[in-house]
């Protein structure tokens, strides 16, 4: 009979040791805020709304649609996609979300959520440019966007064709460098582009076809902060089921083609529902 009650104590205390835990954890989930970084000119991704001096964009909506669906909050700090990079790295940010290609490279940095939107590069150009495929930028410089994937690409074709890079810290910075002549092209993800052509208006084009196409994806530093990468996979898996996912590409007037659809046009640029794979090389 002893045993009996002790075994039944003993059980009792257990549950309670473990209904402590969980409400516990519950408790920390609702009082932590995470700090997250972003880049601040990569529109539609992200880019300051001058009407409301607020940030907005597909990263920004899907970051909010997530943090909304687990019940998380979070301080979002748009500093730049190069010292988005470094304060995950450093631990002064808890993850980032800034277009962000997934890729090995990065993989052994970072930790990567599921994909959630599928990109890639092409080359561009001035729109009176007559710059046809990328051998005519031989001995020529060519812009790119400091630590983004597309710079891995215009370094990969100026070891291979023979030309110069001229390096910036921004999307807008590349492209005025290529609109005024002092660079001949550069390369970019083919939505962030498109978007920079229709809604802005600036005069580029494309040139060729879209190469690397891969996934963007939430990054937290290396075997950190499983936790907060769980709950953007639960959450974003949530609003693909529930059609907020959709909701959202469709205001910056993207659908869910695949980035290799040379057909697409601006309005149909794309995503994908599916995860990036180790093999998948890269863009931003």
């Amino acid at each position: 009979m002893k045993k009996t009650l002790a075994a039944l104590l003993a059980a009792v205390m257990a549950f309670g040791a473990f209904t402590a835990c969980t409400k516990k954890e519950e408790e920390n989930k609702e009082e932590k805020t995470y700090v997250i970084y972003s880049d601040n000119s990569f529109a539609p991704f992200e880019y300051l709304d001058n009407a409301t001096n607020e940030y907005v964009g597909v990263d920004m909506d899907i970051l909010a649609a997530i943090a909304e669906d687990q019940g998380f909050k979070y301080e979002m700090h748009n500093e730049g996609f190069d010292a988005a990079m470094g304060a995950v790295q450093s631990g002064q940010a808890d993850g980032m979300i800034a277009g962000m290609t997934i890729n090995d490279k990065r993989k052994e940095t970072f930790d990567f959520s599921d994909g959630y939107f599928e990109d890639g590069q092409i080359l561009v150009v001035a729109e009176d440019s007559d710059i046809k495929s990328v051998e005519d930028l031989k001995g020529k410089t060519v812009a790119a966007k400091t630590s983004t994937m597309s710079a891995e690409l215009t370094e990969k074709y100026a070891e291979e064709i023979g030309f110069e890079v001229a390096y910036y810290e921004d999307s807008p910075t590349m492209y005025t460098a290529v609109l005024n002549g002092t660079n001949v092209a550069c390369f970019e993800d083919r939505s962030v582009v498109e978007w920079a052509i229709k809604d802005e208006g600036l005069a580029l084009k494309t040139v060729g076809d879209v190469e690397n196409a891969a996934y963007y994806g939430f990054a937290v530093q290396k075997g950190l902060n499983a936790d907060l990468l769980d709950l953007f996979n639960k959450g974003l898996a949530n609003i693909k089921e529930n059609g907020k996912y959709d909701e959202i590409l469709a205001k910056y007037g993207y659908s869910t083609k695949s980035a290799d659809d040379e057909e697409a046009t601006p309005e149909e640029n794309t995503a994908s529902d599916a995860e990036a794979t180790d093999e998948e090389a890269a863009a931003e």
